[in-house]
């Protein structure tokens, strides 16, 4: 009798054994899930909506370079405050920000400060992505840290004036974090994403006035594309996109097609991003260039 207990005692402790094994690893199995959705949601966001290639990846002769994404980029923008290039955002540790923790990454994102204290130059727009959610930032700084590591020593950013090494502002009251099933408030928060009115709302003197100049565009960019006036995307039918459908919004968002059929330039010839974003986001993006108040 007691041979037999003992050996009741030993099957018990062993189904017993069994059955936490078999939660842990259906717990690990959840999270492995959760990981990979949460890496899926930054790939969207990164690829679809943020654009982050236009500034961060090299371009070769038929376009962005992708063998070495996310390794820099070849434009330099140059104002009386600084000279800055695309950093190499890869998680090289040499070269990029492979040291740099998930908190490190979330911090550049909304506040525009490295891991070593210093602020990052206005053309990085951390204060329209102040509004990312706190999982769609951690999904963003997670599918980052996924990305191939590639070594590539970027110039230094050259600040003319201090006015970058002190405390972020607020962020911009046009940001706008999303309402669940409200699609105007999804349609801002995708586009402060896009960084829409970093371009869209510069004065043509090259400030970008987010309060009193929202959507009138007019200033003139020159890069390595030639020489472009950003367009006014105010609800206008004069001067804006008030007289255009959707669909020939939706043709230059995804086809980079402008509405007399000429071909988008650079930097708004973003279709190879657009054209990767849901039926749903794309309707609330157009929602929200409908509800931009009339300018010129």
């Amino acid at each position: 009798m007691g041979k037999w207990k003992a050996s009741l005692l030993r099957a018990s402790a062993v189904v017993i054994g069994l059955v936490a094994v078999g939660a842990v690893l259906k717990e690990r199995a959840a999270a492995d899930s959760a990981e990979e959705a949460r890496i899926e949601r930054g790939a969207y966001l990164v690829n679809a909506v943020m654009g982050c290639d236009n500034c961060h990846t090299p371009r070769g002769p038929n376009g962005l370079d992708m063998s070495r994404r996310f390794s820099g980029g070849d434009e330099v923008w140059e104002t009386e405050d600084y000279v800055v290039r695309g950093a190499n955002i890869t998680p090289d540790r040499e070269t990029g920000i492979g040291t740099w923790s998930k908190d490190d990454i979330k911090r550049l994102l909304t506040r525009g400060i490295r891991p070593d204290g210093v602020r990052v130059a206005a053309k990085m727009p951390y204060r329209l992505y102040s509004v990312l959610t706190p999982d769609d930032l951690d999904a963003v700084a997670s599918y980052l840290q996924t990305m191939k590591p590639v070594r590539n020593a970027m110039p230094p950013p050259f600040y003319k004036t201090a006015q970058y090494a002190g405390p972020p502002g607020e962020p911009d009251a046009a940001a706008t974090i999303p309402t669940p099933g409200d699609t105007l408030s999804r349609g801002s928060y995708l586009a402060s994403l896009a960084y829409c009115m970093a371009c869209h709302s510069r004065r043509p003197d090259g400030v970008v006035d987010l309060r009193n100049w929202w959507g009138k565009g007019g200033f003139r960019m020159e890069g390595t594309f030639g020489s472009v006036v950003v367009s006014n995307i105010t609800a206008s039918r004069k001067k804006g996109v008030g007289g255009l459908s959707d669909a020939a919004l939706k043709r230059a968002l995804t086809g980079g097609i402008g509405h007399d059929g000429r071909r988008l330039k650079l930097p708004m010839a973003r279709q190879g991003i657009y054209s990767q974003m849901t039926g749903q986001d794309l309707n609330a993006v157009i929602a929200w260039i409908r509800a931009i108040p009339p300018g010129e």
